[in-house]
Parts: structure tokens; sequence; C-alpha cells
């Protein structure tokens, strides 16, 4: 079909597909068209694509903007004639976290929650599998914690930075309406580009800032000596930050065992089957992972090291049984796979044969771990729409 007929197809609202196969037939083609394929120009879609995307711009600078002005009302009549500490009770970091959290929950519920005619393929098929209301909640709170989080690990950077400074209320006003319509902007615009790979990119992020700023507001620098579990037994922030960080890892896990097997291929009963299984040990691991948080060492010791061990068991379940359960799974992420629990299992003998100390073993255990959930978001993606 030449271009003049494409250009009047689309002027007079012909179907682009009706306009092929009419030149089709006129030319004295003998091939059937195949109607499965209607060639679309390539600008039309990018447009639309450039158009979505320009609109959830807007949106989330907008969402952005009704942030900042909120946050700083509140903030004059709390900082109201007042030197603020950078970090510490009613501080500006505590302000700036609290209102950075609520900003980035209610930003990336909007976001989800805002009819979209032209969501992503991937986001459509996993929403496809009734997008449960746990999952909203899950993310949301996820995405509250690494705000808050985050906030609190920057106070205690910039106080030990800044010793014994103290903010004017103008300026604080200022930065904290800053970091709350920055919260809100970011988590409102991970919300509408929301996919498995992104959701990977989420719970790095929040894993790396909950344990650091742990690690950052631990009273006890030698917590190390003993083991990582230690920063989840003191009376402090250190305690509630590392648990916190533990059970809503838990909950994104769970999450991920829908949203990120959502679009695995299932055209036969043996396919449903095995992605039944490979959501199961996802939820197993990320229950198990929950109840390390709920359950402290120091006051539940044997059940904590039970579902500690427990977790580990799952993972190993799941990447010995991968080959099976999704076999187009790249065959170099499964190789991987297998390489992370021979790891572990070194890493365990070298601590009963005490080389390592807990600490080291918990800690490189739980980077494999977990960095083999994320690289499986990614992997699972290309599998899905190969």
């Amino acid at each position: 079909m030449n271009d003049e007929r494409t250009q009047e197809a689309l002027r007079d609202g012909t179907p682009m597909r009706d306009a092929v196969s009419r030149d089709h037939r006129e030319n004295g083609g003998g091939a059937a068209v195949d109607s499965s394929w209607p060639p679309v120009p390539a600008d039309v879609p990018r447009a639309a694509r450039a158009r979505r995307a320009l609109d959830d711009e807007s949106f989330a600078l907008t969402f952005g903007a009704f942030a900042f002005a909120g946050s700083a009302l509140v903030a004059v009549f709390v900082f109201w004639g007042r030197e603020l500490p950078i970090d510490g009770r009613r501080s500006l970091g505590e302000f700036a976290a609290i209102a950075g959290a609520v900003a980035a929950a209610v930003g990336f519920a909007t976001s989800r929650l805002r009819p979209h005619r032209d969501r992503r393929a991937d986001v459509r098929a996993a929403d496809g599998v009734s997008y449960w209301w746990l999952d909203l909640v899950a993310l949301s709170a996820a995405y509250a914690t690494i705000a808050l989080l985050g906030w609190i690990g920057v106070a205690t950077i910039l106080d030990h930075s800044f010793v014994g400074a103290m903010v004017f209320a103008s300026p604080a006003v200022v930065l904290a309406a800053s970091s709350t319509a920055l919260s809100a902007y970011l988590a409102f615009v991970s919300g509408t580009n929301l996919t498995p790979r992104h959701l990977s990119l989420v719970l790095a992020v929040f894993l790396v800032v909950g344990v650091v700023t742990a690690m950052l507001s631990a009273t006890d620098p030698q917590w190390w000596q003993m083991n990582l579990s230690a920063l989840g037994i003191t009376h402090d922030i250190s305690a509630l930050t590392f648990n916190l960080t533990l059970i809503v890892s838990g909950i994104i896990v769970t999450t991920i065992a829908r949203f990120g097997t959502a679009s695995l291929p299932t055209t036969t009963a043996a396919d449903r089957r095995h992605r039944r299984t490979v959501r199961a040990l996802f939820v197993l691991l990320g229950a198990l992972l929950a109840c390390v948080g709920v359950f402290p060492v120091d006051r539940f010791f044997l059940l904590h090291n039970t579902v500690a061990t427990g977790m580990c068991v799952a993972f190993a379940a799941l990447v010995i049984g991968l080959p099976w359960f999704i076999p187009t799974m790249p065959k170099v992420f499964i190789a991987l796979g297998f390489v992370y629990v021979g790891v572990i299992i070194v890493l365990a003998l070298l601590f009963s044969a005490g080389i390592y100390n807990l600490t080291a073993v918990e800690l490189v255990s739980a980077l494999l771990i977990f960095s083999w959930i994320i690289l499986f978001l990614r992997n699972a993606h290309p599998v899905a729409h190969a």
C-alpha cells in the first residue's frame, strides 16, 4: 500500500487493516492478508506514549505541588518561633520523615487508583489476575517506609556533619515542604510506571535504606560482633527500623509472588500448576522473612532461628525446582541460582568451623537471596513476553 492510500485511510477514519485489505485486492495480490497484523505507522504509538508520559508527569508535578503546599502549611504551625535540631525528637528530620512517608503512601496509592486507559501491557497483564487490595496496601506501606527511613538516614548523616547546628523556622519550613513534595512526586511517578522490573528496584532500595538506617541509628557500635539480628533486639529506633524493614520486606515478597508471576505462560494445566507452586514458595519465603522481624531473637530465640532457617530452605527449594517449574527461564539465571545456594552452604560450613562470624554469613546470605529475587523479577518479564 502506498503512502497516499495510507494517509487517506487515516484521514477518513478507515481502519488500517481494512485499508490494507482493500489495497491488496485492488492490486491483485494472491496471498491473504494477515488480519492480526495492523501496520500502524510508527509515529502513532510514539505520539500516544509521549502524551501518556506527559499526562503522568503533569499529574505527578501537580500532586507534588499540593504536597508542598500542605506540608508547608502544617510546618508553619509546628515550627513557628522555634529553632529545630536536624535529627532526634521534635526535629526537622523527624517532621520531614513523617510527612514524606504520608505523602509517598498517598502519592503511590493515588497513581495506582487513578483511571488510565493506556496502562502498559505488562502492568495490565499483572492487574488481570485480580489486583488485590493487599498488594496496594503493601506497596504503599513500602513506599511510605522508604521515605520514612530514607529521610531519617539523611537527617542522621547531616546531624553528624553539622554537629550542634540548629535550623531557623523559615528555612525549616521550606526544607520540610520540599522533602515532602519530592517524596510525593517520586512515589507518584513510580506508581504510574510499576512493572515487575520496577518492583525489583523498589525492593532493593527498600532493603538498603532500611538496613543502613538501622545500622546508622544503632546505639551499640559493636552490634556486628553478635549477629545481624542484634539490630532488632535493642530498645532504640534501630530495632524498630530493622524489624519494620523485615516485616514490610516480607509483605513485598508476598506481593511479588502474585505480581511477578502473573504473566508467566499458563497454556497448559501443568504450567498453571507450576506457577501456583512458584507463588506458594514465594509466599512462604515472604511470610518467613516477616516472621524474622515479628519475633526478635532475644525474646523468641528458637522461633526466630527456625523461621530464619526455613527461609533459606524455601529459597533453596525455589532455586532447585525452577528448571522444572519454569523451563523457559534463561539457563544462565538458573545456573546462577545454583551457585548462590552453593555459596550459602559453604558459608554455613565456614561458620560451623569458626572461620566466619554469624553476621558475615547472614549479610552475605541475605544479599544473595534478595539479589536472586530481584533478578527473578527482571528475568521473568522477558519470559512472559517471549
